[in-house]
């Protein structure tokens, strides 16, 4: 059987569908990149906002058309958009064979072995992945599932339900075996990293988690995603500060700077306390970035409002924003409130972030031009002499890259370059100075390594 598994939404769904890519492929199914050429084609859906949504809808609606044409033997949509809307799309979508929410993906291959569709192997070892991006030298690393805050307009945890750690032994091992095959960057990723451990109450929390992992791997390098600024604990910071393989990074989400706005979103912080946290962590960790993220449109912005945002960004000088138009999620209590702000105001205010933080963006990585600087080469094109890399300061597939003169050097090297312009606001030009070190040749497959009694991951925990 030859299957194919499209992911829609963040890394945390990258995650899930890797683990799924290697207990298929352990139980005699063929991954196969192209949904054309597959028997089966599992959907992991996003249901965070209404974009996502569509996207997932369309991905399940032409692979039901692929059934239809005799290509398909059957479709399989899993993820937060079923766990939200499972009914409704069974009704509207009988050409899908098998719904599965969040909650339940735990059935997947007994379901599909139920079906004849993949074979019955014991045993598979849940923490094994196989990979499904682009870059095998960058992976995910989920350290907790679900969340515990209470923001008005987010669904997820009406989807993922109430935080849960991963055990600190469960992620180390994990980060072992994605180092073994081939994984030089991990970034961690959670509904909010900060709340890693205090839901197990044995004392660990993330500053033990970092500790173990630079201690028990040789990844060179760990990168912290979606980290609420509550959780930038003095210790947190030293250890950000003394440990060079943990990237002076961080994905921080405000949402807004208008403390009205933050109050009716139900976020745990003010203007006030958002500023003095970016200030201490930019005194206490040398050359931090620091990503965020804004909702535009919420019901009640008014303009002022808007320009409060406006005003704080240029103030406190974000390295990257990313920012979208606020739709209501069903289920919210922002749903309940009246979506007071029209369509064609919420893309005006979005297109007017969007120009003054291209601005700042450039403003900020211009001060880099003339140092020299770490950074990790991701493409290799063969015959071109400009290989592409990223800083420390840039995030997978979200903060731009750095074109470096660099030719023979391998995909995942580890090299110092020299910053030599600011391209296109978002990217960097560079020339390599030298290889500070290349990678080691991966495990040809996951299910190589030795197998542990661990249960990482395990869905509907």
């Amino acid at each position: 059987m030859k299957f194919s598994v499209i992911t829609l939404g963040c890394d945390k769904n990258t995650v899930d569908s890797e683990r799924y890519l290697a207990q298929l492929a352990d139980r005699g199914a063929e991954p196969v990149e192209s949904p054309e050429e597959a028997d089966v084609v599992v959907v992991n859906t996003c249901g965070f906002i209404d974009a996502a949504k569509k996207e997932s809808i369309d991905a399940i609606v032409e692979a039901g058309r692929l059934k239809a044409s005799g290509t398909l033997r059957a479709v399989v949509a899993v993820g937060c958009m079923v766990q939200r809307h499972k009914a409704e799309l069974e009704e509207a979508l009988p050409e899908v064979d098998l719904f599965l929410g969040a909650a339940e993906m735990d059935r997947l291959i007994p379901e599909l072995e139920a079906r004849g569709l993949v074979e019955d192997v014991p045993e598979v070892h849940p923490g094994v992945r196989l990979f499904s991006g682009e870059l095998p030298h960058v992976r995910y690393l989920k350290v907790s599932e679900g969340c515990d805050h209470g923001c008005a307009f987010c669904a997820i945890p009406l989807m993922r339900g109430k935080h849960r750690s991963f055990s600190l032994d469960e992620v180390v091992r994990e980060a072992q075996l994605l180092e073994a095959q081939g994984a030089r960057e991990l970034n961690l990723v959670a509904q909010d990293l900060a709340h890693w451990g205090r839901d197990v109450r044995d004392g660990r929390t993330l500053p033990d988690l970092l500790e173990a992992l630079v201690r028990e791997t040789d990844v060179p390098w760990f990168r912290l995603l979606y980290l609420y600024s509550a959780g930038l604990t003095p210790r947190l910071l030293e250890v950000m500060a003394r440990e060079p393989r943990i990237l002076p990074y961080l994905d921080i989400p405000i949402q807004h700077a208008a403390d009205e706005v933050l109050a009716r979103m139900r976020r745990p912080e003010r203007q006030r306390t958002i500023r003095e946290k970016v200030a201490r962590v930019r005194d206490v960790v040398p050359d931090l970035a620091i990503r965020t993220t804004c909702i535009v449109g919420f019901p009640g912005e008014t303009e002022e409002d808007f320009e409060t945002l406006l005003r704080f960004l240029e103030e406190v000088q974000f390295d990257r924003v990313g920012a979208f138009t606020y739709s209501p999620q069903e289920g919210t209590r922002a749903a309940a409130m009246e979506d007071d702000v029209p369509e064609f105001v919420k893309q005006e205010r979005l297109e007017r972030l969007m120009e003054l933080q291209r601005a700042i963006t450039a403003e900020r990585y211009e001060r880099h031009i003339g140092r020299v600087v770490p950074a990790m080469i991701d493409r290799v094109d063969e015959g071109c002499a400009t290989v592409q890399a990223r800083t420390v300061w840039q995030a997978d597939d979200v903060d731009g890259v750095t074109h470096v003169a660099a030719p023979g050097v391998r995909a995942g090297a580890l090299v110092e370059v020299r910053i030599t312009d600011v391209v296109d606001d978002f990217d960097f030009a560079a020339e390599l100075v030298r290889v500070v070190s290349e990678p080691a040749a991966p495990a040809p497959r996951g299910r190589s390594l030795p197998v542990v009694g661990t249960t990482i991951g395990s869905f509907g925990r």
